[in-house]
């Protein structure tokens, strides 16, 4: 859109002209700028997380040995979030935050289960691990098992079970490489002797636990692919002895690609996943298999392409049976652990609810909601969390909304007055996640969901929860987006509730506060002619101006600077600006990156101009605006409207004596005359104006 220099210029931002549409990407909690572009602000969107922590990779969980009969199962990190009208999400690990499951008694340091009673095995220490690597590697013995490892062999099962012991020896998994066994133990997987197959199994497995080599050998020798033939050709029997066989296998492909990108990819392209899927189906009476099959999802399901073949099986549907089981803590962990990272796809979020994992989830927080045990504690922030998780999806979310009657939405408006921050804190966010389309923000605008929002600010005013502050807030700014809801949410008082929050030193804070107060004035001049008179409000908008350290706080201060006097068109408002110092960051904001910041403060510059000219001049002055409007024009890659606005805005100064001089000083006449070529014609019909009035002032 163009503007003419009218005494009013027209703004860009017109009424209701950011309006809902449904966002596919999720934000962060962070005060920079969100990575997706979504409403508002020009940079890539985000969707809000609970917590202002970025969220940093940390490694994947562990594997363990593999003991007889049982694989071990990897002991888990919490790796961290990942990351509007912004998506809200809760922040978490990619894991869920419970506390991590004790480790069962070791018998190596590698992590291996005890084949004994715990209470009779005693850990041998690092030292003893070590001075025995040292004397089984000079025995020579490796090279032995070497040339006995042949399927004609009748101790072939024996030297694989004391390959697999010797491999729980951390100092003793290199040697193994080195000596030539996984070639032999790989080719032994091809025979048909089960229990030749479990204890290869179990060697190669150990072998491969944290060991890069002992990895590389595998992968070289083909041995993974014949294990995932096996899974997918005997994941239909449910004998014990195959369901044995079964976690091995499981548990060796786990040690293998744990934490390797590169191995992961392999055993996805293999097609693992929709046999593991059928694991967990067939076989979910037993334990130990099952729980192999959900750390073996937990390690995949990081990748965005297992996500993709995860949403063409049925692991919603067999997960949410699975969970609906469980009533051990540690039990509901691991699969918490794998519903995180499968719940950040948007066609599995929407599976999920409808395997009816939200009624799941409501019940958890209906029954933890009063405990104080840690590990309930745990549990009710992980349920919530999930909750939130699994309405960044439209489809999801709007299935869950059901026109603002369904029961999940009445739920969560309740969990807005609960004295339980976490709960406090899921509402908050899963009603800002609600409010992305107009729809629903109507609704809830008319069902009196700004009091809430209102009444849960105010309990946290003084030293209150940073994350509840901030989600609340997002909620408010997604609410003001449809043009019916400013006025009601502006005679709710809800500007002066979000003022209460000016001297917050919160960047998640101040960003969240800023974007609230932006929707809720987008044409409503009366709103933004008070606020923009508001000295102390105008005053600390210019001191987050300068915010370097936080991108968007500083973008969103300068946004709501320019907006005061675009929305408001008040001599009174200019006054207080140039007052505080604003100009010069009208005048800097008018050299973004982002075109949408540019115009917005070429037409806040130019209503400056036209209505007090005088006030301004001297800060205009010294802001070296004239030098900017050179540039932009001199500039090719300058976008059409910014052209057009930079030559208004030149004609609107030249009505300033030591402007005009400026103007004339940098040969503009030149500059303009090459515009009137340009191929879009506002900008060389402006040229030809803009022209004629510096011929007749020069």
């Amino acid at each position: 859109m163009y503007y003419t220099l009218t005494h009013n210029p027209i703004d860009t931002a017109a009424a209701g002209s950011e309006t809902h549409t449904q966002s596919p990407a999720p934000a962060s909690l962070s005060a920079s700028p969100p990575r997706q572009q979504r409403r508002g602000w020009p940079g890539p969107g985000t969707r809000v997380a609970p917590s202002p922590a970025a969220a940093a990779r940390t490694p994947r969980r562990q594997g363990r040995a593999l003991a007889p009969g049982l694989p071990l199962l990897p002991a888990s990190s919490s790796p961290p979030p990942s990351p509007g009208r912004r998506l809200l999400q809760p922040h978490r690990p990619r894991s869920p935050l419970l506390p991590r499951v004790p480790p069962r008694p070791l018998d190596r340091d590698a992590g291996s289960f005890p084949e004994q009673h715990p209470e009779r095995c005693s850990p041998p220490g690092r030292n003893m691990d070590t001075e025995t690597s040292e004397k089984i590697q000079k025995s020579g013995i490796l090279q032995v098992f070497a040339s006995l490892l042949t399927p004609q062999s009748s101790c072939t099962a024996k030297v694989a079970n004391i390959i697999a012991e010797v491999a729980k020896n951390e100092f003793m998994r290199n040697s193994c490489v080195d000596a030539g066994l996984i070639p032999p133990l790989v080719q032994l997987l091809n025979c048909k002797d089960q229990e030749v197959l479990l204890q290869t199994g179990r060697a190669l497995g150990n072998i491969c636990y944290d060991s890069h080599e002992g990895r590389s050998a595998v992968d070289h020798a083909g041995g993974a692919q014949i294990v995932v033939d096996h899974l997918r050709s005997l994941c239909s029997k449910t004998d014990p002895a195959n369901e044995k066989l079964l976690t091995v296998f499981c548990g060796m492909l786990m040690n293998y690609s744990n934490e390797n990108d590169t191995l992961q990819s392999q055993l996805i392209n293999m097609g693992v996943i929709p046999t593991l899927v059928k694991l967990l189906g067939i076989h979910c009476q037993n334990a130990a298999l099952t729980e192999m099959c959900l750390v073996a999802f937990g390690n995949l399901a990081e990748l965005e392409s297992s996500k993709e073949q995860f949403a063409y099986t049925n692991i919603a549907e067999e997960i949410v049976k699975l969970f609906k089981k469980q009533i051990e803590h540690d039990k509901k962990e691991m699969i918490f652990e794998v519903l995180a990272p499968l719940a950040e796809n948007d066609i599995i979020k929407l599976q999920l609810v409808e395997a009816g994992l939200v009624e799941c989830l409501l019940e958890i927080v209906q029954k933890t909601v009063d405990s104080d045990k840690e590990d309930d504690i745990a549990e009710l922030k992980t349920a919530s969390d999930l909750m939130v998780l699994l309405l960044l999806g439209d489809e999801s979310m709007q299935k869950l909304f059901e026109g603002g009657k369904g029961s999940v939405f009445q739920r969560v408006l309740s969990w807005i007055p609960s004295n339980n921050h976490q709960l406090q804190l899921a509402g908050a966010l899963a009603i800002a996640n609600f409010a992305r389309n107009d729809g629903n923000c109507i609704h809830m605008v008319d069902n009196g969901i700004v009091q809430k929002l209102m009444d849960l600010l105010d309990r946290h005013v003084e030293d209150g929860n940073v994350t509840v502050q901030h989600a609340a807030l997002s909620a408010l700014r997604n609410l003001a987006i449809p043009v019916v809801n400013k006025a009601k949410m502006l005679s709710a008082g809800v500007a002066e509730a979000v003022l209460k929050f000016l001297r917050s030193e919160m960047p998640p804070v101040q960003f969240k506060l800023l974007g609230t107060l932006r929707m809720l004035i987008d044409a409503q001049a009366e709103a933004a002619e008070q606020l923009g008179k508001n000295v102390k409000l105008v005053e600390r908008l210019v001191e987050w101006c300068e915010a370097k350290d936080h991108a968007g706080v500083m973008g969103e201060s300068n946004r709501l600077l320019s907006a005061l006097i675009r929305h408001s068109k008040s001599k009174d408002v200019i006054r207080t600006i140039v007052q505080s110092g604003g100009i010069k960051h009208l005048a800097t904001m008018a050299t973004s990156e982002h075109v949408i910041m540019q115009n917005e403060a070429l037409v806040a510059l130019a209503l400056i101009a036209a209505l007090e000219l005088v006030t301004a001049e001297k800060d205009l002055e010294n802001a070296k605006l004239v030098q900017i409007l050179h540039r932009l024009l001199s500039d090719e890659r300058s976008a059409p409207e910014i052209k057009y606005n930079s030559m208004v805005l030149i004609c609107a100064l030249m009505g300033s004596e030591p402007l005009h001089k400026e103007v004339q000083n940098l040969a503009f006449l030149e500059v303009v005359s090459k515009l009137r070529s340009h191929e879009n014609k506002t900008v060389a019909q402006q040229a030809s104006l803009t022209e004629q009035r510096l011929a007749v002032e020069s």
